[in-house]
């Protein structure tokens, strides 16, 4: 008989918020797993993040070196697996970091992860991208994103990391259509996402949440939308197994997007005394503009003042029956789990 114990899942880029979640899915609903690190040395960190999680998997987790800039170890990461997560992405680092820096690597990443699937026989890769390929250069919107939008490269004001997601995940439906030899991709487009931190090493929507807790003093008038981890995970398998999945691109957000202020104030209400040095003051967007002229980390912040960026998952909800916690579950999610682990001090 047919069961998920015989099939075998890469998941790229083990040490990541996102794909250790899907691990964990994945190892709860009976798959093999596979999964990418550049160093072994993080096996050990992986293993202690999925038992924070719940899973003791043994045997059934294997690991393989691999780099999303070399050929090497590609190829045995895929052998023998039916289906492909792919979230690694490379993040480059320093402040004279350029455009090409983020860009060349992300798509080259894709391609490389994608021939090595169509090569080992995969049937359908899971993309990982983000809400960054979407919203971008846009300007104020009469309706909510969705999925057939796409960033407006044309755009100045476009961040090299938006960029980078709009040409990698561009460049893998093309390798799609002219090379996939018959290979299935979809596409998971999160927006900020929340939800249970494992450990130590977390992404930059968690950071904005422990900011808040830590004293931050008060709030740019900046929109965003939430997702709780364990569903964008829960999204990527249904996106590997649902035949109606193939082809498709799906945008991740848990109903109405919101403003950082409330945020704030879901913090204050829910969380007691951890959320004491919480700050719901809205920064008028003037100070946030001259303190953009000494602080590079608030430049990318100017475009986006008072810019809504709400969006809609009406297609994963119909076509998948993806049904998502609420964004408060996630904000609530993200600083009980930072609590528990200690990260607040």
């Amino acid at each position: 008989m047919n069961s998920t114990h015989d099939t075998q899942v890469l998941v790229t880029g083990g040490t990541g918020f996102i794909a250790q979640h899907c691990i964990l899915l994945l190892l709860k609903n009976g798959y093999r797993v596979r999964t990418t690190v550049r160093s072994l040395a993080r096996e050990p960190e992986v293993r202690q993040h999925l038992r924070e999680g719940g899973a003791e998997p043994g045997d059934r987790l294997g690991f393989v070196v691999a780099d999303l800039g070399s050929d090497a170890g590609w190829a045995e990461a895929a052998a023998g697996c039916a289906y492909v997560m792919h979230g690694a992405s490379p993040t480059p680092s320093g402040a004279q970091t350029s455009e090409e820096d983020w860009v060349r690597p992300a798509v080259d990443g894709n391609l490389r992860v994608l021939r090595a699937a169509r090569e080992a026989g995969v049937k359908r890769v899971v993309l990982t991208s983000a809400f960054g390929a979407i919203c971008a250069g846009h300007g104020p919107m009469k309706r909510p994103f969705n999925d057939d939008d796409w960033s407006d490269l044309t755009n100045p004001n476009v961040w090299p990391y938006q960029k980078s997601k709009t040409l990698s995940e561009q460049a893998a439906w093309d390798f799609i259509a002219r090379e996939g030899g018959g290979m299935e991709l979809s596409a998971v487009n999160p927006v900020a996402v929340l939800g249970p931190v494992l450990g130590a090493d977390y992404s930059h929507s968690i950071r904005l949440i422990k900011n808040m807790l830590a004293g931050q003093p008060g709030m740019p008038k900046i929109n965003s939308g939430f997702v709780d981890v364990r569903d964008v995970a829960d999204l990527h398998l249904r996106a590997m197994t649902h035949e109606a999945a193939a082809g498709e691109r799906f945008l991740a957000i848990a109903g109405e997007s919101m403003w950082m202020a409330e945020v704030a104030r879901v913090l204050k209400a829910r969380m007691g005394g951890i959320a004491d040095k919480v700050s719901t003051r809205v920064l008028p967007n003037t100070i946030v503009r001259l303190g953009a002229l000494k602080d590079p980390a608030l430049r990318g912040a100017v475009p986006l003042l008072g810019l809504n960026l709400n969006a809609t998952s009406a297609k994963a909800i119909r076509l998948l029956g993806w049904a998502p916690r609420s964004a408060e579950e996630a904000i609530v999610a993200t600083a009980e789990s930072l609590d528990r682990l200690g990260l607040l001090a």
